[in-house]
């Protein structure tokens, strides 16, 4: 006879109480207590039989062989560049994003392109029907791609071991239910136990899982945070719905860098890949405008050329605006006060808006220089001269300060056909390869405006 247990968890961050409380102790979350009901059994998964016995023996690191990592390389080279040069055999990965973004439709299309991978996809949210309308209008065949429409976590690991697929994909974890755990799927302990057991059995069959999971209306990936321990790389699915545009960024991974990106376009046959980004997220416009600068940045080894915009007005009312898209509003904020202190412009007194084009987000420090350069020429209404570009950090005295990786900056706006770009004279040092792009050297703010201006 199974021994019931009864558990109060956070929704919010998972943490565990004997009693009920209105307020949570670790995340001080109100009512986001709630009851479930645990059953304890003697697990035997069906798969254990799988399992390596060597590895649960004692063994002195130096007896242990490190074998190189195996990777599947797909069709997708963002998705690739993203998991850090392919998906690792054994990896757990986690997908989150917003309702309706994409991301079946991103996994179903990455699966359907590798003909001569057996894949399997698991479906709690949709029927068979409804990805086969899917599959039809991204308009890829493959015979080696096989559904399923179950919820049972043990009825999933009978089907994987007839079929014995080379990836698997589960859409999504919120749907799926342990027979181990009584209470309702989505809720904290079934997470936790459904993604415990997934983990277990990729590692025991060295089998790639991507689980795609759902987000909080703060944005955050919906379940217990634990839920991010215990798989190997964290995905997420960025953009706006209205817009076209969505990018797949790298929050953790365990097999290559943290924070890679890929772009993609979304059009009625799915999901494009976008090559070179740089060409989107610069606007293509005719005429000279003010407040606009390029900013050569660097997403995880990806080198990007971005568009920021600013927009500096009088202030209408009593107390100035500060509104940014893309940007940090702390960061823009500490800028001004360099502005008004180091250069006596007088930024208190008017509103500034601040906008990364594309929807992309930026935090490299190395966009100061650029930000500021757009916010002098909408502050002089001037137009700051075409095919010209920066990247530098900006200190609280008002010096340039040398960035890291300068020459991959320099390469992709001398390939982007630019003829100028502003640097920090501290980089000096490490330019070392030719370039037919004109560098600018600067040490202070005040040689940006006097250049510029």
């Amino acid at each position: 006879m199974a021994k019931q247990k009864t558990t109060f968890f956070c929704q919010q961050c998972g943490a565990e109480s004997a009693k009920w409380q209105g307020k949570c102790p670790s995340c001080n979350a109100w009512n986001t207590i709630v009851e479930e009901v645990i059953v304890k059994e003697n697990k035997k998964e069906i798969w254990s039989d799988t399992q390596d016995k060597n590895q649960s023996k004692v063994k002195k690191l130096t007896e242990v062989t490190a074998n190189e990592t195996q990777r599947i390389i797909t069709q997708d080279a963002e998705l690739n560049r993203v998991l850090g040069g392919g998906i690792v055999e054994g990896s757990v990965i986690l997908v989150a994003g917003e309702p309706g973004i994409g991301k079946s439709t991103l996994f179903l299309q990455a699966c359907l392109q590798m003909p001569d991978i057996t894949t399997l996809y698991i479906s709690g949210e949709e029927s068979m029907q409804q990805i086969k309308m899917r599959a039809d209008r991204i308009n890829q065949k493959n015979e080696r791609f096989f559904l399923l429409t179950v919820t049972d976590t043990q009825t999933i690991f009978n089907e994987i071991k007839k079929l014995k697929p080379d990836v698997i994909v589960i859409d999504s974890i919120q749907t799926l239910e342990s027979p181990f755990i009584e209470s309702a799927p989505g809720s904290v302990s079934q997470i936790r136990e459904c993604t415990a057991e997934i983990t277990r059995f990729a590692k025991a069959s060295n089998t790639p899982v991507f689980i795609i999971g759902h987000i909080t209306k703060d944005g955050n990936i919906a379940g217990p945070k634990v839920l991010e321990h215990m798989v190997d790389t964290v995905l997420q699915f960025e953009g706006d719905r209205h817009y076209a545009y969505r990018i797949l960024r790298t929050t953790k991974n365990r097999f290559g860098n943290a924070s890679e990106l890929g772009i993609y376009e979304m059009n009625e046959n799915g999901l494009r890949q976008i090559s070179n980004p740089s060409e989107i997220l610069i606007s293509q416009k005719e005429d000279s405008l003010s407040g606009i600068a390029i900013a050569a940045t660097l997403e995880g080894a990806r080198p990007l050329l971005i568009e920021t915009q600013a927009l500096v007005t009088h202030a209408v009312y009593g107390t100035p605006q500060r509104t940014v898209s893309g940007f940090d509003l702390r960061r823009l904020q500490l800028l001004l006060a360099v502005l008004e202190k180091r250069g006596g412009f007088q930024f208190g007194v008017k509103d500034v808006f601040l906008n990364i084009a594309g929807g992309i987000k930026v935090e490299d420090p190395a966009t100061d220089l650029a930000v500021i350069a757009a916010l002098l020429s909408s502050y002089e209404d001037v137009a700051i001269a075409a095919k010209s570009c920066f990247v530098g950090e900006v200190g609280l005295s008002g010096e340039i300060r040398a960035v890291n990786r300068i020459e991959q900056r320099i390469a992709e706006a001398d390939k982007l056909g630019f003829e100028k770009i502003f640097v920090s004279k501290f980089n000096k040092k490490n330019l070392h390869s030719k370039t037919n792009i004109e560098i600018v050297m600067l040490s202070k703010i005040e040689e940006l405006y006097r250049i510029l201006f």
